[in-house]
């Protein structure tokens, strides 16, 4: 409107010559892009009458050919701004099945379960997803608090099958098997289940990496079982230990071919002390040099930090860190406990 009003000024301010009245075609293309249907419309006919009323003041502007090109524009316009609303309408409602696709994957995490603090980061490599090939889940058992962090080979949305399977897998074991060597056990068979039934297309199988943690009630101690995943970084006493297997564990769905060999190491994890699980999107991001990501320099340096700012930090540093645009998903769970909480009575296998 304003680009019709000016041309139109210009217009009746300026000698024929200058003719700038044949710039009116544009006041409705323009439209198009921003306009429904009918204000567009509306638009090119108010252009129409203004070059019919300049054609008073000035004569021998070609007023057929100008009024002939604003209605051609101004129907090409109305067009395209329908289709623009169509696809628009298309993509809400993808958007919206997105969101209701990641709320089943990655369910929001309760921010506390018993004595225990868990916040949570995930960000898709993948432009416009909202769900890739990282995963991970939380589950207050019988046995102590259950965490799962996971990524399946691939990224993006090639991997949200896999990456599916593995979670409702550990959501539906993770309160019925005793330990977590056969809790892994049943995520061993789930992927080799699905790779047999939906075979990757750009790789030879699909498999995954995991590491789940046990905080046991009134315990002062975590259990972690680590399948081939990058280490977690502990915060104790101020001090930063990052906690590398005693002994590897087989990836899930390799078993096959390295043998099922699974190892539980047990840590101290007592009030005060913190924990980072993450998956290789965050030690993988480079910088321009080609240089990986510090990550436990990096905790060092914000080690006092509460879980959510811990989490909103990395994530910033991790955009800044690699140039604004991250390679690979990014997963990660901040676990801290406040208190030793007692079991309850209904927690009892």
């Amino acid at each position: 409107m304003l680009v019709a009003v000016l041309i139109a000024g210009l217009a009746f301010a300026t000698p024929r010559e200058v003719a700038f009245s044949r710039l009116l075609p544009a006041a409705p293309a323009l439209a198009a892009a921003v306009w429904p249907v009918l204000p567009t419309v509306l638009l090119g006919a108010f252009c129409l009458l203004v070059m019919i009323g300049v054609s008073f003041f000035h004569a021998d502007l070609g007023t057929p050919y100008t009024a002939g090109a604003i209605a051609a524009v101004t129907f090409a316009a109305a067009y395209a701004s329908h289709l623009r609303l169509q696809r628009e309408e298309t993509l809400f409602q993808v958007r919206l099945v997105a969101d209701a696709a990641q709320k089943v994957l990655l369910r929001p995490l309760p921010h506390r379960i018993q004595g225990i603090e868990i916040e949570s980061l995930y960000r898709a490599a993948q432009e416009q997803a909202r769900i890739g090939g990282d995963l991970y889940e939380a589950a207050d058992t019988p046995y102590g608090v259950r965490l799962l962090i996971g990524d399946v080979r691939g990224k993006g949305l090639s991997a949200v099958g896999a990456a599916a399977a593995v979670i409702n897998c550990f959501r539906e074991n993770a309160y019925d098997q005793p330990d977590l060597k056969g809790l892994v056990h049943r995520l061993q068979i789930t992927m080799t289940r699905y790779s047999a039934a939906i075979p990757a297309d750009d790789q030879q199988e699909h498999f995954a990496t995991a590491l789940i943690t046990e905080i046991p009630y009134d315990s002062g101690h975590v259990k972690v079982l680590n399948c081939g995943h990058p280490p977690p970084v502990f915060v104790q006493n101020g001090e930063i230990h990052v906690l590398e297997p005693t002994r590897p564990s087989t990836p899930l769905n390799l078993a096959a071919l390295l043998g099922e060999h699974y190892h539980v190491d047990t840590v101290a994890f007592v009030p005060g002390d913190q924990m980072l699980l993450y998956t290789d999107g965050v030690t993988e991001t480079r910088d321009r040099n080609g240089t990986f990501f510090p990550l436990p320099d990096w905790m060092r340096r914000h080690r006092a930090a509460p879980p959510r700012e811990l989490l909103d930090q990395l994530h910033r540093d991790l955009l800044r860190y690699a140039g604004g645009r991250l390679d690979d998903d990014v997963a990660a769970l901040a676990v801290r406990c406040r208190h030793l909480a007692a079991r309850e009575p209904w927690d009892v296998p």
